[in-house]
């Protein structure tokens, strides 16, 4: 069964517009290291694991290059076989697809929900992204409002 691991950035825009939950409609389990629990710094539902990454000279290594958050996400999806990883971060997805790693957005989790038929509106949904300074490129906005016709 594919893991699930959240980079902090998802977690605090779906919090913040009140749709975490849609996370665990989406994937059930989500998986977050220490270091995304300490940055996302708000209460920890039960179906998030948080999960410590065994080796943290793998974490060292890629902080070099990312930050603390995005680093242990992506260490800790090294430790595990068939992973899905939630990243914002346009550096972070770049590093990620240099590893091989599968990785999916916030917005891709968006539209994961409404592919397995979940109600939500994407309209509603993108207008509180921007509201919350959300950086979306103008052409993926208007692929996602077609979608959600």
């Amino acid at each position: 069964m594919r893991k699930v691991i959240s980079n902090t950035s998802c977690l605090i825009v779906l919090s913040n517009i009140g749709k975490l939950d849609l996370l665990k409609d989406v994937y059930g389990v989500i998986f977050i290291t220490e270091e995304v629990a300490q940055e996302f710094g708000d209460f920890i539902p039960e179906w998030i694991n948080v999960t410590a990454v065994k080796d943290q000279t793998k974490t060292k290594l890629i902080t070099k290059t990312l930050d603390i958050g995005e680093a242990s996400t992506i260490a800790l999806a090294m430790e595990h076989d068939d992973t899905l990883v939630i990243l914002d971060d346009k550096k972070a997805r770049r590093y990620a697809k240099g590893i091989d790693i599968t990785f999916t957005g916030s917005l891709g989790v968006i539209v994961k929900a409404k592919q397995i038929g979940l109600s939500v509106d994407i309209g509603e949904i993108l207008s509180d992204f921007k509201r919350l300074n959300f950086r979306m490129p103008p052409d993926i906005e208007r692929i996602l409002m077609e979608y959600d016709k």
